[in-house]
Protein backbone atom coordinates (compact mmCIF):
# COMPACT_ATOMS: atom_id res chain seq x y z
CA UNK A 1 0.00 0.00 0.00
CA UNK A 2 1.31 3.42 -0.96
CA UNK A 3 1.83 5.71 2.03
CA UNK A 4 3.10 8.85 0.31
CA UNK A 5 -0.19 10.16 -1.10
CA UNK A 6 -3.67 10.98 0.16
CA UNK A 7 -6.03 8.05 0.71
CA UNK A 8 -9.69 8.62 1.43
CA UNK A 9 -10.79 7.52 4.92
CA UNK A 10 -14.08 6.51 3.32
CA UNK A 11 -12.25 3.71 1.55
CA UNK A 12 -9.67 2.84 4.19
CA UNK A 13 -11.78 3.11 7.34
CA UNK A 14 -15.52 3.42 6.81
CA UNK A 15 -17.18 2.08 3.67
CA UNK A 16 -17.70 -1.63 2.94
CA UNK A 17 -15.91 -3.42 0.13
CA UNK A 18 -19.28 -3.98 -1.54
CA UNK A 19 -20.06 -0.26 -1.75
CA UNK A 20 -16.51 0.54 -2.80
CA UNK A 21 -16.80 -1.88 -5.73
CA UNK A 22 -20.00 -0.21 -6.93
CA UNK A 23 -18.06 3.03 -7.34
CA UNK A 24 -14.85 1.40 -8.57
CA UNK A 25 -13.09 1.93 -11.88
CA UNK A 26 -13.78 -1.68 -12.85
CA UNK A 27 -17.52 -1.20 -12.35
CA UNK A 28 -17.54 2.12 -14.18
CA UNK A 29 -15.64 1.14 -17.29
CA UNK A 30 -17.14 -2.33 -17.66
CA UNK A 31 -20.54 -0.61 -17.56
CA UNK A 32 -19.38 1.79 -20.27
CA UNK A 33 -18.57 -1.23 -22.41
CA UNK A 34 -21.92 -2.89 -21.70
CA UNK A 35 -23.61 0.33 -22.77
CA UNK A 36 -21.61 0.44 -26.01
CA UNK A 37 -22.68 -3.15 -26.67
CA UNK A 38 -26.33 -2.29 -25.95
CA UNK A 39 -26.14 0.65 -28.37
CA UNK A 40 -24.48 -1.41 -31.13
CA UNK A 41 -26.95 -4.28 -30.68
CA UNK A 42 -29.88 -1.88 -30.83
CA UNK A 43 -28.59 -0.25 -34.00
CA UNK A 44 -28.01 -3.66 -35.57
CA UNK A 45 -31.44 -4.96 -34.55
CA UNK A 46 -33.10 -1.84 -35.95
CA UNK A 47 -31.49 -2.59 -39.30
CA UNK A 48 -28.89 0.16 -39.54
CA UNK A 49 -27.48 -0.22 -43.04
CA UNK A 50 -25.65 1.57 -45.83
CA UNK A 51 -26.44 0.82 -49.46
CA UNK A 52 -28.37 -2.25 -48.38
CA UNK A 53 -25.53 -3.69 -46.33
CA UNK A 54 -25.63 -3.86 -42.49
CA UNK A 55 -23.35 -1.37 -40.81
CA UNK A 56 -22.96 -3.54 -37.68
CA UNK A 57 -22.48 -7.30 -37.64
CA UNK A 58 -22.90 -9.98 -35.01
CA UNK A 59 -19.19 -10.70 -35.31
CA UNK A 60 -18.43 -7.18 -34.12
CA UNK A 61 -20.89 -7.51 -31.25
CA UNK A 62 -19.33 -10.82 -30.17
CA UNK A 63 -15.88 -9.26 -30.27
CA UNK A 64 -17.04 -6.44 -28.00
CA UNK A 65 -18.66 -8.88 -25.57
CA UNK A 66 -15.40 -10.82 -25.31
CA UNK A 67 -13.65 -7.79 -23.79
CA UNK A 68 -16.17 -6.31 -21.35
CA UNK A 69 -14.13 -6.85 -18.20
CA UNK A 70 -10.48 -7.10 -19.31
CA UNK A 71 -10.05 -3.34 -19.52
CA UNK A 72 -6.70 -2.21 -20.89
CA UNK A 73 -6.22 0.69 -18.50
CA UNK A 74 -2.65 1.37 -19.56
CA UNK A 75 -3.75 2.07 -23.13
CA UNK A 76 -6.64 4.28 -21.99
CA UNK A 77 -4.43 6.30 -19.63
CA UNK A 78 -1.75 6.84 -22.21
CA UNK A 79 -4.34 7.95 -24.76
CA UNK A 80 -5.99 10.35 -22.32
CA UNK A 81 -2.66 12.11 -21.77
CA UNK A 82 -2.68 12.84 -25.47
CA UNK A 83 -6.32 13.74 -26.16
CA UNK A 84 -7.49 14.96 -22.72
CA UNK A 85 -10.82 13.18 -23.10
CA UNK A 86 -11.71 10.20 -20.93
CA UNK A 87 -14.52 8.78 -23.06
CA UNK A 88 -12.62 8.96 -26.34
CA UNK A 89 -9.60 7.43 -24.62
CA UNK A 90 -11.66 4.42 -23.61
CA UNK A 91 -13.28 4.21 -27.05
CA UNK A 92 -9.76 4.02 -28.44
CA UNK A 93 -8.61 1.44 -25.86
CA UNK A 94 -11.69 -0.73 -26.47
CA UNK A 95 -11.07 -0.48 -30.19
CA UNK A 96 -7.51 -1.69 -29.74
CA UNK A 97 -8.90 -4.89 -28.21
CA UNK A 98 -11.75 -5.10 -30.73
CA UNK A 99 -10.26 -4.13 -34.11
CA UNK A 100 -13.24 -5.40 -36.09
CA UNK A 101 -15.70 -3.48 -33.93
CA UNK A 102 -13.55 -0.35 -33.58
CA UNK A 103 -15.30 1.55 -36.42
CA UNK A 104 -18.76 1.24 -34.84
CA UNK A 105 -18.05 1.64 -31.10
CA UNK A 106 -19.93 4.70 -29.76
CA UNK A 107 -21.67 5.21 -33.14
CA UNK A 108 -24.06 8.17 -33.00
CA UNK A 109 -23.53 8.72 -29.27
CA UNK A 110 -22.08 11.54 -27.20
CA UNK A 111 -19.92 11.16 -24.10
CA UNK A 112 -22.88 11.42 -21.74
CA UNK A 113 -24.32 8.27 -23.26
CA UNK A 114 -21.82 6.22 -21.29
CA UNK A 115 -21.07 8.72 -18.52
CA UNK A 116 -24.60 9.62 -17.46
CA UNK A 117 -26.19 6.22 -18.03
CA UNK A 118 -23.43 4.64 -15.95
CA UNK A 119 -24.00 7.16 -13.17
CA UNK A 120 -27.68 6.20 -13.04
CA UNK A 121 -26.90 2.47 -13.11
CA UNK A 122 -24.32 2.83 -10.33
CA UNK A 123 -26.60 4.99 -8.18
CA UNK A 124 -29.40 2.46 -8.53
CA UNK A 125 -27.12 -0.37 -7.40
CA UNK A 126 -25.82 1.75 -4.52
CA UNK A 127 -29.40 2.57 -3.50
CA UNK A 128 -30.16 -1.16 -3.44
CA UNK A 129 -27.28 -1.77 -1.01
CA UNK A 130 -28.40 1.16 1.16
CA UNK A 131 -31.92 -0.27 1.11
CA UNK A 132 -30.72 -3.66 2.31
CA UNK A 133 -28.73 -2.23 5.18
CA UNK A 134 -31.46 0.20 6.16
CA UNK A 135 -34.02 -2.61 6.36
CA UNK A 136 -31.66 -4.48 8.66
CA UNK A 137 -31.20 -1.47 10.92
CA UNK A 138 -34.99 -1.27 11.23
CA UNK A 139 -35.14 -5.00 11.97
CA UNK A 140 -32.54 -4.78 14.77
CA UNK A 141 -34.23 -1.75 16.29
CA UNK A 142 -37.55 -3.58 16.23
CA UNK A 143 -36.00 -6.49 18.13
CA UNK A 144 -34.55 -4.07 20.68
CA UNK A 145 -37.86 -2.23 21.08
CA UNK A 146 -39.72 -5.48 21.61
CA UNK A 147 -37.24 -6.69 24.23
CA UNK A 148 -37.45 -3.50 26.26
CA UNK A 149 -41.04 -2.44 25.60
CA UNK A 150 -41.93 -2.76 29.31
CA UNK A 151 -38.72 -1.30 30.80
CA UNK A 152 -39.71 2.02 32.42
CA UNK A 153 -37.26 4.88 32.02
CA UNK A 154 -37.27 8.60 32.51
CA UNK A 155 -38.22 10.47 29.39
CA UNK A 156 -36.61 13.83 28.78
CA UNK A 157 -37.87 17.08 27.37
CA UNK A 158 -35.18 19.79 27.11
CA UNK A 159 -32.95 17.02 28.57
CA UNK A 160 -34.80 17.54 31.84
CA UNK A 161 -36.58 14.57 33.48
CA UNK A 162 -40.14 14.36 32.22
CA UNK A 163 -43.10 11.99 32.33
CA UNK A 164 -41.73 8.44 32.03
CA UNK A 165 -41.67 6.27 28.94
CA UNK A 166 -40.08 2.87 28.26
CA UNK A 167 -36.74 2.00 26.71
CA UNK A 168 -38.56 0.17 23.93
CA UNK A 169 -40.87 3.09 23.21
CA UNK A 170 -37.89 5.39 22.80
CA UNK A 171 -36.40 2.93 20.29
CA UNK A 172 -39.62 3.09 18.25
CA UNK A 173 -39.00 6.82 17.76
CA UNK A 174 -35.65 6.03 16.14
CA UNK A 175 -37.24 3.24 14.11
CA UNK A 176 -40.05 5.42 12.80
CA UNK A 177 -37.59 7.95 11.37
CA UNK A 178 -35.68 5.21 9.57
CA UNK A 179 -38.99 3.93 8.18
CA UNK A 180 -39.65 7.39 6.75
CA UNK A 181 -36.23 7.26 5.11
CA UNK A 182 -37.03 3.83 3.68
CA UNK A 183 -40.23 5.18 2.12
CA UNK A 184 -38.31 8.06 0.55
CA UNK A 185 -35.58 5.72 -0.69
CA UNK A 186 -38.05 3.34 -2.30
CA UNK A 187 -39.84 6.21 -4.02
CA UNK A 188 -36.61 7.56 -5.49
CA UNK A 189 -35.41 4.06 -6.44
CA UNK A 190 -38.66 3.51 -8.32
CA UNK A 191 -38.34 6.82 -10.16
CA UNK A 192 -34.82 6.33 -11.56
CA UNK A 193 -34.66 6.11 -15.36
CA UNK A 194 -31.84 5.90 -17.85
CA UNK A 195 -30.79 8.89 -19.92
CA UNK A 196 -30.85 6.69 -23.02
CA UNK A 197 -29.10 7.89 -26.15
CA UNK A 198 -30.25 11.42 -26.84
CA UNK A 199 -27.23 12.91 -28.58
CA UNK A 200 -25.30 16.11 -28.03
CA UNK A 201 -28.21 18.39 -27.11
CA UNK A 202 -30.90 15.83 -26.44
CA UNK A 203 -32.50 15.99 -29.89
CA UNK A 204 -31.29 12.58 -31.19
CA UNK A 205 -30.29 14.36 -34.39
CA UNK A 206 -27.39 11.99 -35.03
CA UNK A 207 -29.71 8.98 -34.91
CA UNK A 208 -32.24 10.62 -37.18
CA UNK A 209 -29.35 11.04 -39.62
CA UNK A 210 -28.13 7.45 -39.16
CA UNK A 211 -31.59 6.05 -39.86
CA UNK A 212 -32.31 8.34 -42.81
CA UNK A 213 -35.01 10.37 -41.07
CA UNK A 214 -37.04 7.32 -39.95
CA UNK A 215 -38.69 8.73 -36.80
CA UNK A 216 -40.43 5.49 -35.85
CA UNK A 217 -37.12 3.65 -35.76
CA UNK A 218 -35.43 6.40 -33.75
CA UNK A 219 -38.29 6.30 -31.23
CA UNK A 220 -37.46 2.66 -30.54
CA UNK A 221 -33.82 3.25 -29.62
CA UNK A 222 -34.21 4.41 -26.01
CA UNK A 223 -36.76 1.75 -24.95
CA UNK A 224 -34.55 -0.98 -26.41
CA UNK A 225 -31.42 0.29 -24.65
CA UNK A 226 -33.31 0.65 -21.38
CA UNK A 227 -34.53 -2.94 -21.55
CA UNK A 228 -31.06 -4.27 -22.31
CA UNK A 229 -29.69 -2.44 -19.27
CA UNK A 230 -32.48 -3.59 -16.95
CA UNK A 231 -34.54 -0.40 -16.81
CA UNK A 232 -38.20 0.16 -17.56
CA UNK A 233 -37.73 3.49 -19.30
CA UNK A 234 -35.55 6.46 -20.15
CA UNK A 235 -36.26 10.05 -19.21
CA UNK A 236 -38.58 11.34 -21.94
CA UNK A 237 -36.64 14.55 -22.59
CA UNK A 238 -33.17 15.79 -21.76
CA UNK A 239 -30.40 18.07 -22.85
CA UNK A 240 -27.08 16.35 -23.31
CA UNK A 241 -27.30 15.08 -19.73
CA UNK A 242 -30.04 13.77 -17.50
CA UNK A 243 -31.38 16.48 -15.21
CA UNK A 244 -29.01 17.04 -12.31
CA UNK A 245 -32.07 17.26 -10.10
CA UNK A 246 -31.91 13.44 -10.13
CA UNK A 247 -28.67 13.59 -8.13
CA UNK A 248 -30.30 16.08 -5.78
CA UNK A 249 -33.20 13.73 -5.08
CA UNK A 250 -30.88 10.80 -4.43
CA UNK A 251 -28.54 12.62 -2.08
CA UNK A 252 -31.46 14.20 -0.23
CA UNK A 253 -32.56 10.67 0.66
CA UNK A 254 -29.06 9.91 1.92
CA UNK A 255 -29.15 13.11 3.96
CA UNK A 256 -32.45 12.00 5.49
CA UNK A 257 -30.90 8.70 6.59
CA UNK A 258 -27.93 10.61 7.99
CA UNK A 259 -30.23 12.87 10.01
CA UNK A 260 -32.04 9.87 11.50
CA UNK A 261 -28.77 8.13 12.35
CA UNK A 262 -27.37 11.31 13.89
CA UNK A 263 -30.42 11.75 16.11
CA UNK A 264 -30.23 8.15 17.32
CA UNK A 265 -26.50 8.36 17.95
CA UNK A 266 -26.92 11.58 19.94
CA UNK A 267 -29.52 9.93 22.17
CA UNK A 268 -27.25 6.93 22.74
CA UNK A 269 -24.30 9.19 23.59
CA UNK A 270 -26.39 11.06 26.17
CA UNK A 271 -27.72 7.82 27.63
CA UNK A 272 -24.19 6.45 27.85
CA UNK A 273 -23.22 9.54 29.84
CA UNK A 274 -26.07 8.67 32.23
CA UNK A 275 -24.79 5.05 32.31
CA UNK A 276 -28.27 3.81 31.38
CA UNK A 277 -27.43 2.46 27.92
CA UNK A 278 -24.05 1.65 26.42
CA UNK A 279 -22.85 0.93 22.90
CA UNK A 280 -20.70 -2.19 22.32
CA UNK A 281 -17.25 -2.04 23.90
CA UNK A 282 -14.82 -4.78 22.98
CA UNK A 283 -12.58 -6.61 25.44
CA UNK A 284 -9.32 -5.00 24.29
CA UNK A 285 -10.79 -1.67 23.16
CA UNK A 286 -9.10 1.47 24.50
CA UNK A 287 -11.41 4.33 25.40
CA UNK A 288 -8.78 7.02 26.01
CA UNK A 289 -5.03 7.28 25.57
CA UNK A 290 -4.77 9.10 28.91
CA UNK A 291 -7.75 7.94 30.98
CA UNK A 292 -7.62 4.15 30.95
CA UNK A 293 -10.96 3.74 32.73
CA UNK A 294 -13.00 5.48 30.03
CA UNK A 295 -15.56 3.77 27.79
CA UNK A 296 -16.25 6.40 25.18
CA UNK A 297 -19.21 6.06 22.75
CA UNK A 298 -16.82 6.29 19.80
CA UNK A 299 -19.03 4.42 17.33
CA UNK A 300 -22.01 6.65 18.02
CA UNK A 301 -19.70 9.64 17.75
CA UNK A 302 -18.48 8.37 14.39
CA UNK A 303 -22.09 8.01 13.22
CA UNK A 304 -22.67 11.64 14.13
CA UNK A 305 -19.43 12.74 12.47
CA UNK A 306 -20.07 10.97 9.16
CA UNK A 307 -23.73 12.01 9.22
CA UNK A 308 -22.79 15.67 9.35
CA UNK A 309 -20.59 15.08 6.30
CA UNK A 310 -23.52 13.57 4.35
CA UNK A 311 -25.86 16.37 5.41
CA UNK A 312 -23.40 18.96 4.11
CA UNK A 313 -22.59 16.92 0.99
CA UNK A 314 -26.25 16.93 -0.08
CA UNK A 315 -25.89 20.64 -0.84
CA UNK A 316 -23.50 19.89 -3.71
CA UNK A 317 -25.95 18.38 -6.22
CA UNK A 318 -28.57 20.99 -5.34
CA UNK A 319 -26.19 23.78 -6.26
CA UNK A 320 -25.03 21.88 -9.35
CA UNK A 321 -28.60 21.36 -10.49
CA UNK A 322 -29.42 25.02 -10.02
CA UNK A 323 -26.42 26.28 -11.97
CA UNK A 324 -26.53 24.17 -15.13
CA UNK A 325 -26.57 26.24 -18.34
CA UNK A 326 -29.05 25.36 -21.07
CA UNK A 327 -28.46 21.90 -22.57
CA UNK A 328 -25.03 21.21 -21.04
CA UNK A 329 -22.20 22.69 -19.02
CA UNK A 330 -19.22 20.79 -17.67
CA UNK A 331 -18.92 22.40 -14.24
CA UNK A 332 -20.96 19.51 -12.86
CA UNK A 333 -18.42 16.80 -13.66
CA UNK A 334 -15.68 17.26 -11.07
CA UNK A 335 -18.26 17.90 -8.36
CA UNK A 336 -20.29 14.78 -9.23
CA UNK A 337 -17.18 12.61 -9.17
CA UNK A 338 -16.80 13.56 -5.51
CA UNK A 339 -20.21 14.30 -4.07
CA UNK A 340 -22.22 11.31 -5.27
CA UNK A 341 -19.75 8.47 -4.55
CA UNK A 342 -18.64 9.95 -1.24
CA UNK A 343 -22.23 10.47 -0.12
CA UNK A 344 -22.93 6.79 -0.71
CA UNK A 345 -19.63 5.60 0.80
CA UNK A 346 -20.29 7.65 3.93
CA UNK A 347 -23.90 6.51 4.35
CA UNK A 348 -22.73 2.92 3.86
CA UNK A 349 -20.30 3.36 6.75
CA UNK A 350 -23.01 5.00 8.84
CA UNK A 351 -25.44 2.13 8.34
CA UNK A 352 -22.78 -0.46 9.19
CA UNK A 353 -22.08 1.45 12.40
CA UNK A 354 -25.80 1.66 13.19
CA UNK A 355 -26.13 -2.10 12.73
CA UNK A 356 -23.12 -2.72 14.94
CA UNK A 357 -24.27 -0.37 17.69
CA UNK A 358 -27.89 -1.53 17.83
CA UNK A 359 -26.80 -5.19 17.71
CA UNK A 360 -24.70 -4.71 20.82
CA UNK A 361 -26.61 -2.09 22.81
CA UNK A 362 -26.39 -2.83 26.54
CA UNK A 363 -29.15 -1.65 28.87
CA UNK A 364 -28.58 -1.19 32.61
CA UNK A 365 -31.99 -1.51 34.33
CA UNK A 366 -30.62 -0.90 37.84
CA UNK A 367 -29.13 2.44 36.85
CA UNK A 368 -32.33 3.36 35.03
CA UNK A 369 -34.35 2.47 38.13
CA UNK A 370 -32.04 4.50 40.37
CA UNK A 371 -32.49 7.59 38.21
CA UNK A 372 -36.20 6.90 37.99
CA UNK A 373 -36.66 6.62 41.76
CA UNK A 374 -34.76 9.86 42.32
CA UNK A 375 -37.37 11.73 40.26
CA UNK A 376 -40.56 9.74 40.68
CA UNK A 377 -41.69 11.41 43.94
CA UNK A 378 -42.18 14.62 41.97
CA UNK A 379 -44.03 12.79 39.21
CA UNK A 380 -46.25 10.94 41.67
CA UNK A 381 -47.53 14.08 43.38
CA UNK A 382 -50.76 14.16 41.32
CA UNK A 383 -51.60 10.58 42.34
CA UNK A 384 -50.63 11.26 45.97
CA UNK A 385 -52.83 14.33 46.02
CA UNK A 386 -55.79 12.39 44.62
CA UNK A 387 -55.41 9.71 47.32
CA UNK A 388 -55.29 12.41 49.99
CA UNK A 389 -58.45 14.05 48.63
CA UNK A 390 -60.20 10.67 48.84
CA UNK A 391 -59.26 10.67 52.54
CA UNK A 392 -61.06 14.00 52.99
CA UNK A 393 -58.36 16.50 52.07
CA UNK A 394 -58.91 19.79 50.24
CA UNK A 395 -57.48 19.66 46.73
CA UNK A 396 -56.50 23.34 46.56
CA UNK A 397 -54.81 23.32 49.95
CA UNK A 398 -53.00 20.07 49.21
CA UNK A 399 -51.80 21.38 45.84
CA UNK A 400 -50.15 24.35 47.57
CA UNK A 401 -48.61 22.13 50.24
CA UNK A 402 -47.17 19.79 47.58
CA UNK A 403 -45.76 22.77 45.69
CA UNK A 404 -44.00 24.07 48.80
CA UNK A 405 -42.75 20.63 49.84
CA UNK A 406 -41.51 19.92 46.30
CA UNK A 407 -39.44 23.11 46.34
CA UNK A 408 -38.00 22.10 49.69
CA UNK A 409 -37.13 18.60 48.43
CA UNK A 410 -35.60 20.05 45.28
CA UNK A 411 -33.42 22.32 47.39
CA UNK A 412 -32.28 19.33 49.43
CA UNK A 413 -31.23 17.50 46.24
CA UNK A 414 -29.57 20.41 44.47
CA UNK A 415 -27.97 22.40 47.27
CA UNK A 416 -27.18 19.69 49.80
CA UNK A 417 -26.57 16.80 47.40
CA UNK A 418 -28.87 14.51 49.35
CA UNK A 419 -31.52 12.08 48.15
CA UNK A 420 -35.01 13.23 47.26
CA UNK A 421 -36.93 13.35 50.57
CA UNK A 422 -40.31 14.48 49.24
CA UNK A 423 -42.02 11.25 50.34
CA UNK A 424 -40.84 11.73 53.93
CA UNK A 425 -42.01 15.35 53.92
CA UNK A 426 -45.49 14.43 52.65
CA UNK A 427 -45.84 11.52 55.09
CA UNK A 428 -44.91 13.83 57.95
CA UNK A 429 -47.64 16.35 57.06
CA UNK A 430 -50.96 15.36 58.71
CA UNK A 431 -52.93 17.26 56.06
CA UNK A 432 -52.35 14.35 53.64
CA UNK A 433 -53.38 11.61 56.03
CA UNK A 434 -51.08 9.09 54.30
CA UNK A 435 -48.35 6.86 55.69
CA UNK A 436 -45.00 6.49 53.96
CA UNK A 437 -45.90 2.89 53.04
CA UNK A 438 -49.14 4.05 51.40
CA UNK A 439 -47.27 6.72 49.44
CA UNK A 440 -44.53 4.32 48.32
CA UNK A 441 -47.18 2.07 46.75
CA UNK A 442 -47.69 4.89 44.24
CA UNK A 443 -44.02 4.96 43.31
CA UNK A 444 -43.90 1.88 41.09
CA UNK A 445 -42.38 2.97 37.76
CA UNK A 446 -44.74 0.89 35.61
CA UNK A 447 -47.68 2.98 36.83
CA UNK A 448 -46.37 6.05 35.03
CA UNK A 449 -45.48 4.90 31.51
CA UNK A 450 -48.98 5.32 30.13
CA UNK A 451 -49.66 3.42 26.90
CA UNK A 452 -45.97 3.04 26.00
CA UNK A 453 -45.81 -0.80 26.07
CA UNK A 454 -49.05 -1.05 24.09
CA UNK A 455 -47.84 1.54 21.58
CA UNK A 456 -44.67 -0.49 21.00
CA UNK A 457 -46.66 -3.68 20.37
CA UNK A 458 -49.04 -1.99 17.93
CA UNK A 459 -46.24 -0.15 16.12
CA UNK A 460 -44.17 -3.30 15.66
CA UNK A 461 -47.18 -5.34 14.56
CA UNK A 462 -48.96 -2.88 12.26
CA UNK A 463 -46.17 -0.65 10.96
CA UNK A 464 -42.82 -2.41 11.17
CA UNK A 465 -44.02 -5.97 10.65
CA UNK A 466 -45.40 -5.50 7.13
CA UNK A 467 -42.22 -3.70 6.03
CA UNK A 468 -40.00 -6.49 7.32
CA UNK A 469 -42.25 -9.13 5.75
CA UNK A 470 -42.05 -7.36 2.40
CA UNK A 471 -38.25 -7.29 2.63
CA UNK A 472 -37.58 -10.59 4.41
CA UNK A 473 -35.15 -11.74 1.72
CA UNK A 474 -32.87 -8.83 2.60
CA UNK A 475 -32.67 -9.61 6.32
CA UNK A 476 -29.63 -11.12 7.98
CA UNK A 477 -26.94 -8.57 7.12
CA UNK A 478 -24.05 -8.52 9.58
CA UNK A 479 -22.00 -5.34 9.80
CA UNK A 480 -18.23 -5.30 9.81
CA UNK A 481 -16.46 -2.16 10.92
CA UNK A 482 -12.79 -1.70 10.19
CA UNK A 483 -11.76 0.41 13.17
Amino acid sequence: MSTDNYASPLSERYASREMQFIFSQDKKFSTWRRLWIALAETEMELGLSENGRPVITQEQIDEMKAHVNDINYDVARAREKEVRHDVMSHVYAYGQQCPKAAPIIHLGATSCYVGDNTDIIVMREACALVHRKLVNVIDRLAEFAKKYKDQPTLAFTHFQPAQPTTVGKRATLWTQEFLMDLEDLEYVQGSLKLLGSKGTTGTQASFLELFDGDQETVDRIDPMIAKKMGFDACYPVSGQTYSRKVDTRVLNVLAGIAASAHKMSNDIRLLQHLKEVEEPFEKNQIGSSAMAYKRNPMRSERIASLSRYVLADALNPAITSATQWFERTLDDSANKRLSVPEGFLAIDGILDLCLNVVDGLVVYPKVIEKHFMAEIPFMATENIMMDAVKRGGNRQELHEKIRVLSMEAGKTVKEEGKDNNLVDLIAADPAFGLTKEEIVKNLRPELYVGCAPHQVEVFLRDTVGPVLDANKEELGVKAEITV
